[in-house]
């Protein structure tokens, strides 16, 4: 198994609450990782570590270590914003911007110095092709994104999120805001962008990590209590409190 992000001995506070207890995982290239567990287990602060989003939390601190491709990204000469174009992040709730739909894909590459329109093109095209999107949106360019559907809007979002060319994509609950046929998109393309990305997705949903993962997680008050391929978590969990969880004891 090739390795993409590992934390060591990894502890996080908001303050004087302990969010994030000794977590150590490492998380496989080009795999889907489900984190699971019930709400406030710190599954979202989890992977706000891995592109230190928790920067921005007044009164955060962080002990442990995150390594990305061997690299310690809490390491003082990390550029963050660097570390966060290698690390795009698609949240719950679709947030385009208020821009048409072709200024939402090509405004990180521009800011990233991307000035050709020939070559702009190119990157909304793709990126729109690989969030399945071009062939509803292809005549619709010049719109506002706000105009999407919610499902069409979270894939934009992902689409923008594929513009800057990550390595990794972390998802925070990203259909928990859509209707099932919507979040059946999103599942399909999940899958795919596992052929050349590494996602990382956080869910309340079991079916949903039973459904997307190859790998998952289950974490419950701020611990990992057990990490292996999903099949083995679903259908053969080591630990009492992940079966429990799993069958609906509790949670």
């Amino acid at each position: 198994m090739d390795v993409e992000i590992e934390t060591k001995h990894l502890s996080l506070w908001y303050g004087t609450k302990q969010a994030l207890k000794d977590v150590n995982i490492k998380i496989p290239e080009k795999k889907v990782t489900a984190i699971i567990g019930p709400s406030g287990c710190g599954k979202s602060t989890l992977i706000r570590c891995f592109n230190r989003m928790n920067d921005i939390i007044e009164n955060c601190r962080v002990e442990g270590k995150i390594f990305i491709d061997e690299h310690d990204i809490y390491d003082k000469k990390v550029d963050v914003v660097e570390l966060r174009k290698n690390v795009g992040m698609v949240f719950q709730k679709p947030n385009p911007f208020p821009k048409n739909i072709y200024e939402n894909i090509a405004y990180a590459p521009r800011i990233h110095g991307v000035k050709n329109k020939k070559r702009l093109d190119e990157i909304v095209k793709k990126c729109l092709k690989e969030a399945f999107l071009w062939e509803e949106v292809k005549d619709r360019l010049n719109e506002s994104a706000i105009g999407l559907s919610g499902g069409q809007q979270q894939r934009l979002c992902i689409a923008r999120a594929l513009a800057v060319e990550p390595e990794i994509i972390l998802m925070d609950e990203p259909c928990s805001a859509l209707d099932p046929i919507a979040t059946a998109k999103i599942e399909e393309l999940i899958r795919y962008l596992s052929k050349e990305y590494t996602v990382v997705i956080v869910t309340h949903n079991m079916q949903q990590a039973s459904r997307v993962s190859e790998y998952t997680a289950y974490m419950y008050i701020g611990k990992l209590i057990e990490f292996g391929s999903t099949r083995q978590i679903f259908e053969n969990p080591k630990e009492e409190s992940t079966e429990n969880y799993i069958t609906g004891r509790f949670g």
